[in-house]
């Protein structure tokens, strides 16, 4: 029995992106060409984002397929995929364009998308470039955004843009499209293709802003549909208990960064061990005054205990990306006392 599409968990653009990537290359580009612009841009956007699709579920959608797909179990629809659909129906510069826009960072025009771009990363880039190109990216992004990137560049090559930019005039057109193509072809593609995300560890970090009961129920349910998939995602997860894994050092750094509010309501409920772990790391006057703080709460809201579980274990999560602390691979040989 086959259930109708109206019953999938999807959109408008999303059936769409299924179905053109079940008809194939060759009827999907047929079929591009006689879409308006936007209507391309929509459907290409929900393509690239759609991950693995089961063959139930394109069965839905398209029964006069379903012989032919249920050999193959199923599609995926992928950016590579999404280009190749493209690159049949329309020329070669539009195509990376829309891809550029799919892929990110947002905005409309290639300065929008560069005011979008971490500052740092920016000047990792611009520093390799002559203090030309550089005048001239600069001084077509907000005055902010060049600020934070002319900081982080050397000095003397830093001191050559801004000369380069008092002495600069009117910009050609033709200069500003040049440097424009160069951003295109070179830092933006390079850009999407270094920031894309694997889509487990995507996930792993939304469940992990999830409550326990959300979090429980996603993964059982990822469990049921996907056993591998629900395992990859599990051992990307960083909860609260995961803080054990921290050595002395980092949960010192640990203490000093968190909001002190948090912690009595974070540690209420937990188990006697970890409560240890972070008392250890305090003096004694500042772990008898913890305590007391805890008693002083009485009864908590476990919405609550577990909001101020998810900032602490964020901005773990945080001081671990920025290098000041480190978070072993495995707990697996430490223990508490």
């Amino acid at each position: 029995m086959v259930r109708s599409p109206g019953r999938l968990n999807a959109n408008g653009p999303q059936k769409a992106a299924i179905l053109m990537l079940a008809l194939g290359p060759e009827n999907a580009g047929r079929l591009f060409t006689m879409m308006h612009e936007d209507e391309i841009r929509q459907i290409s956007s929900a393509m690239a984002q759609l991950g693995a699709v089961s063959a139930e579920t394109v069965e839905q959608l398209c029964t006069d397929f379903v012989h032919s797909l249920g050999a193959a179990g199923g599609i995926m629809g992928s950016y590579e995929n999404t280009e190749s659909l493209l690159l049949k129906a329309l020329p070669k510069e539009r195509v990376a364009q829309i891809m550029e826009e799919i892929r990110g960072p947002a905005g409309r025009t290639m300065w929008d998308k560069l005011g979008n771009v971490n500052e740092e990363i920016l000047a990792s880039y611009l520093k390799n470039e002559y203090p030309q190109t550089v005048s001239v990216v600069l001084s077509m992004i907000k005055p902010d955004h060049s600020a934070r990137v002319l900081s982080i560049l050397p000095d003397s090559f830093a001191m050559e843009v801004v000369m380069r930019m008092l002495r600069m005039e009117s910009i050609q057109k033709d200069v500003l499209d040049g440097v424009e193509r160069i951003l295109r072809a070179e830092f933006m593609s390079n850009l999407a293709r270094a920031s894309r995300k694997d889509a487990h560890e995507m996930i792993a970090e939304i469940f992990n802003n999830f409550d326990r009961k959300a979090e429980a129920r996603f993964l059982a349910g990822l469990e049921e549909r996907s056993r591998d998939s629900a395992e990859k995602v599990k051992s990307l997860m960083f909860t609260f208990n995961d803080l054990q894994r921290l050595a002395p050092q980092a949960m010192q750094v640990l203490l000093r960064t968190i909001q002190k509010d948090k912690l009595p309501i974070a540690l209420k409920g937990t188990s006697e061990a970890l409560r240890h772990l972070f008392m250890s790391q305090m003096s004694e006057r500042a772990s008898k005054m913890l305590r007391d703080d805890m008693a002083a709460l009485g009864p908590v809201k476990m919405k609550d205990v577990e909001e101020a579980q998810v900032h602490i274990t964020n901005t773990a999560k945080e001081l671990a990306a920025l290098g000041e602390i480190e978070i072993s691979a495995s707990n697996d040989d430490k223990t508490i006392e």
